[in-house]
């Protein structure tokens, strides 16, 4: 595998599932693919799971890290092609991607979204050109528009806890006081197109997603209906997609904070959510503590999902 970036690079969900479990039952069954090898992990945003699960799952691979915070510490990067380099970005990105790939064997870049231009965040302008210019397998951290690491841990858990072969799974957006891009969601409602649970999406008018992103998914406004008989509820924020208030919080409506009467709507559902969480905003206290949050074993399964793209890349080296 040479890159990482959305559902289709992963191949058959069967088989990445198949390998995800067999790494997970013995994380250092492969430490001699990584030996001698380098990863190279570049950030352009802040970062606590990817950060940690990622430099946790090279390890157990045997691999070298190597980590850039890219606003600590290092040049500041100009990114775009025809800017007269007169300020305070010193480097373009365009030599240093070449150089950062000479130090490694393969990166792993996390570039969010600006929230201003959609064309250009749509564009994947950071991580495109990482693809482009490296010389060396590249992987996504969580970019403008989709976080695949995530979405696999996603999955993952999804098939470590569901009672039935074909389990609801309803992803709704919650409120949130900043500006969030899309990625999350876009990349789950992906990934959920991909396998063949029901899935549904619901949102207040005005925060509907790239229908490339829905899909065959079910959009439904009415909150209380979607939620009847879920199984699994996947709680996120994201700002508007649509013009003309891309990158915009139109509302912070408490209702769509998924709270105990909510939940009572589905059938016994497991809770998730990516992590970092505002609570009270986006989950009350009790459902995030009740038994049926599984955001912890949700966010230790990024080790694994982390780990089987990585042992992938390894052995395509």
């Amino acid at each position: 595998m040479k890159q990482f970036t959305n559902v289709k690079d992963i191949g058959p969900l069967n088989e990445a599932l198949h390998d995800a479990f067999e790494i997970k039952k013995d994380r250092y069954a492969f430490t001699h693919l990584g030996k001698n090898k380098t990863l190279l992990m570049i950030f352009f945003n802040s970062s606590l799971r990817t950060r940690l699960s990622t430099q946790k799952a090279a390890m157990n691979l045997g691999m070298n890290v190597m980590v850039l915070d890219v606003n600590q510490g290092a040049w500041k990067l100009e990114t775009e092609r025809g800017v007269v380099m007169d300020g305070d970005k010193a480097e373009h990105l365009l030599e240093a991607i070449p150089v950062m790939g000479s130090y490694c064997d393969i990166i792993g870049v996390r570039s969010f979204a600006g929230l201003t231009d959609k064309k250009s965040d749509y564009e994947e302008k950071v991580l495109n050109q990482f693809i482009k210019y490296s010389g060396r397998p590249v992987f996504s951290m969580e970019a403008a528009t989709r976080h695949p690491l995530q979405s696999f841990a996603d999955l993952i858990t999804i098939e470590e806890f569901k009672t039935k072969e074909k389990p609801k799974v309803v992803l709704t957006w919650a409120p949130h006081p900043k500006a969030l891009p899309q990625a999350v969601a876009n990349s789950f409602a992906e990934w959920m197109n991909a396998t063949d649970y029901d899935f549904v999406i619901t949102h207040p008018e005005g925060y509907e997603l790239d229908p490339k992103f829905v899909g065959k998914a079910k959009v439904e406004y009415d909150r209380e209906k979607a939620f009847k008989g879920a199984d699994f509820i996947y709680a996120k924020n994201w700002s508007a997609y649509t013009d003309p208030n891309y990158g915009k919080v139109l509302n912070t409506d408490r209702n769509w904070t998924v709270d105990t009467r909510s939940m009572a709507l589905t059938d016994d559902a497991f809770f998730m959510h990516c992590l970092p969480v505002r609570r009270n905003m986006i989950v009350s206290d009790d459902v995030i503590e009740s038994e049926k949050s599984i955001v912890i074993p949700e966010a230790a399964n990024r080790e694994i999902s982390a780990q089987t793209v990585l042992w992938r890349m390894l052995r395509s080296l």
